[in-house]
């Protein structure tokens, strides 16, 4: 990047060997599963069941008309119990769907498959909405909207960096479902009406380069791209800075991209073969206070406890529990909140006091946002409520990644002085 901007990006130790090479822990629900009543930010969900209902493993249970359509499926068979409001990994409380568990997970279709060389571009699209298939890479947005309003696509990017430190569920998911994730990319780079669609792997995985490589060889328009072992290259707009040498305001769409995380690729193509919608999540257990790190494939709404419980409890009495991963995910207060279809990682650390001095103005945090940010000035705004400073350094257009805070030699919550100015704008707004 240019030298007023410094790297915006940095590598950082990924601890990745916990988990790369340990086969994946499917793990069964226990007696009851709490489906999250959630989709985005919205909660006003219409109910398809009721309390005594039966269901089966793939029944419709509730479906989002507010402002995108996003129906939600049942990951168990047994018996609907009522409504029971639990945190939330968004650290909201919410309603869940309590379905008692029967053990016996038989199934029922969710949607016909689809073939998509046959199908339209519209036909696809409509497809991806009633499926209910949302971006699996931890924002949960309802997919089909970028396809919908796509227009002078260049360039369809399947995410497959998994930037973040001690996930590799991406990775596991990819080598287990090679023509599911091809069919995914295919369907979406037709709908996308893309030029070229393009699988984005960090340099440093020459094994899952060649895998992809190997198992899109011979397809016209697509290919694998390595990309550098940085943070955060899994942001959008980083791929396509890196990819396209571009840079966008709003939406990679206006740069002639589309992006998508190859799971939600992998969840599109299981459900155009196969019929069948996001019941159950492959995420990574890891950090350095869980006793065997690894990655696992769980039913939607599984609390977190059974999860920890099956990869063999806590190594020490006090740990910091992440929804996501140590970078951006949300530390939460207890395990039971459950598993959601976006969740990619429970990350569990020993919870270690440091100590932190004042800030050095070494303008560290600048050079490094990805967002060309100045993260020093908006904590000084914050200070002083100067909500004009806040708005004219655009503080509503951090992430969240945490590399300000990583790269702080003070060890300040650099981040966190950043939320409290979006939050500070948000509330101004209302």
């Amino acid at each position: 990047m240019s030298l007023f901007k410094g790297p915006m990006r940095q590598h950082i130790q990924g601890h990745k060997e916990l988990t790369e090479h340990v086969d994946i822990l499917e793990i069964k629900a226990g007696n009851c599963v709490y489906i999250p009543m959630l989709s985005g930010a919205s909660t006003n969900l219409e109910m398809l069941v009721q309390e005594g209902d039966k269901v089966l493993v793939g029944t419709k249970l509730a479906v989002c008309n507010e402002r995108n359509v996003v129906p939600i499926y049942s990951s168990v068979s047994g018996t609907v119990k009522g409504i029971e409001k639990r945190m939330h990994s968004s650290l909201k409380p919410v309603n869940h769907l309590v379905i008692e568990n029967d053990g016996e997970y038989k199934k029922e279709q969710s949607f016909e498959p689809l073939d998509y060389e046959t199908a339209d571009r519209t036909a696809l699209i409509d497809f991806m909405m009633n499926a209910g298939i949302i971006g699996l890479g931890g924002a949960g947005f309802p997919a089909y909207i970028k396809y919908k309003f796509a227009k002078d696509v260049e360039k369809l990017i399947i995410n497959a960096v998994e930037c973040e430190p001690f996930i590799t569920a991406d990775y596991k998911m990819i080598q287990a479902h090679k023509e599911e994730l091809v069919t995914g990319i295919l369907a979406m780079k037709k709908m996308a009406m893309a030029k070229e669609a393009v699988i984005a792997i960090k340099k440093t995985h020459p094994d899952l380069i060649s895998f992809c490589e190997e198992a899109v060889k011979g397809l016209d328009g697509v290919s694998v791209v390595a990309v550098p072992d940085v943070y955060p290259m899994g942001w959008e707009r980083v791929l396509v800075r890196e990819i396209m040498h571009k840079e966008y305001e709003k939406l990679p769409g206006e740069v002639g991209a589309i992006v998508n995380n190859a799971t939600t690729a992998i969840a599109f193509g299981n459900a155009l073969l196969h019929g069948e919608a996001i019941i159950t999540k492959t995420l990574t257990v890891s950090g350095n206070a869980i006793k065997h790190p690894q990655n696992v494939t769980v039913p939607v709404g599984v609390p977190v406890n059974e999860v920890v419980e099956a990869c063999g409890g806590y190594t020490c009495d006090d740990v910091k529990l992440i929804a996501g991963g140590p970078m951006m995910g949300k530390t939460i207060v207890n395990d039971k909140f459950v598993i959601d279809r976006n969740m990619n990682a429970i990350t569990i650390l020993a919870n270690k006091p440091y100590d932190s001095v004042a800030c050095l103005r070494c303008g560290k945090c600048s050079d490094h946002c990805p967002a060309g940010l100045q993260p020093v000035r908006i904590a000084q705004a914050v200070k002083t409520k100067d909500k004009n400073a806040m708005e004219k350094l655009c503080a509503m257009d951090c992430i969240e990644c945490g590399l300000c805070t990583f790269i702080c030699p003070s060890r300040l919550d650099v981040t966190e002085n950043v939320r409290k100015a979006k939050r500070q704008l948000m509330m101004a707004k209302k």
